[in-house]
């Protein structure tokens, strides 16, 4: 494991990312050194694994893959226990842009739990099948919480300390909307930053666009109804 030199992580879960991780972890260790990370290797079975050790980055790897949700957890419960006051979710895809962290990091250290580096504080949403799924989110995050979440699909979020444990210490949180809305329902604060996100163009999404439908239809009954039911830890 690297030495702690940052006071922010950022967290990669990389499931058969071949074909992108080696870029995606070299721009952060060339340009954005004021950074830490650590790679979730979630059981790919491609060359990812290889490529990490080949390269001695930091990584965890899980023997078996637990999918987001596992990675994410895993990543935050090693930002909790080394003490990290900001953890970044962050893909291995070449999506995310490592550029915003620090802008995401000034809007945090102002007091603010979660920021969402997200595509459309400034810009229009587009009338596509996957943003009017994303338009349904936000309106039912707005219903129920009162607060305004412009990108709630985005997967590029900061959390601060207080999330950090409250992630790392308990078993029901994925890096999903729902999550965050449940949060905000017990207290947390979000704010969202404009940013740019570049398509995918090597690897394995973990939302197959078969799974795209049935994933919007499950956020929004977790916001809207199972949500009331649930408990934290």
């Amino acid at each position: 494991m690297q030495q702690k030199k940052s006071d922010v992580l950022i967290i990669i879960p990389a499931y058969n990312e071949e074909g992108s991780i080696e870029n995606v972890v070299n721009e952060i260790k060339e340009s954005y050194k004021e950074f830490d990370y650590v790679i979730i290797n979630d059981g790919s079975k491609d060359r990812t694994k290889e490529i990490c050790e080949h390269n001695n980055y930091n990584m965890i790897d899980l023997p078996i893959n637990l999918g987001l949700a596992g990675g994410f957890r895993a990543g935050m419960k090693y930002a909790y226990k080394e003490n990290y006051k900001y953890a970044v979710q962050f893909d291995a895809d070449g999506q995310h842009r490592p550029e915003y962290i620090s802008k995401m990091k000034k809007v945090s250290e102002k007091g603010v739990n979660i920021v969402i580096a997200s595509r459309f504080v400034t810009e229009k949403k587009p009338f596509s099948l996957r943003m009017i799924g994303s338009r349904m989110i936000s309106f039912a995050i707005k219903l129920t919480t009162g607060t305004k979440v412009y990108d709630p699909t985005s997967g590029m979020r900061m959390y601060d300390s207080k999330m950090i444990k409250e992630c790392a210490t308990n078993i029901n949180y994925g890096p999903e909307p729902d999550t965050v809305s449940f949060l905000i329902k017990n207290g947390a604060t979000v704010e969202e930053i404009q940013s740019t996100m570049e398509e995918r163009t090597t690897g394995e999404s973990y939302l197959s666009a078969f799974k795209s439908i049935s994933y919007m239809i499950r956020m929004l009954l977790s916001i809207l109804v199972i949500q009331n039911f649930r408990k934290r830890g």
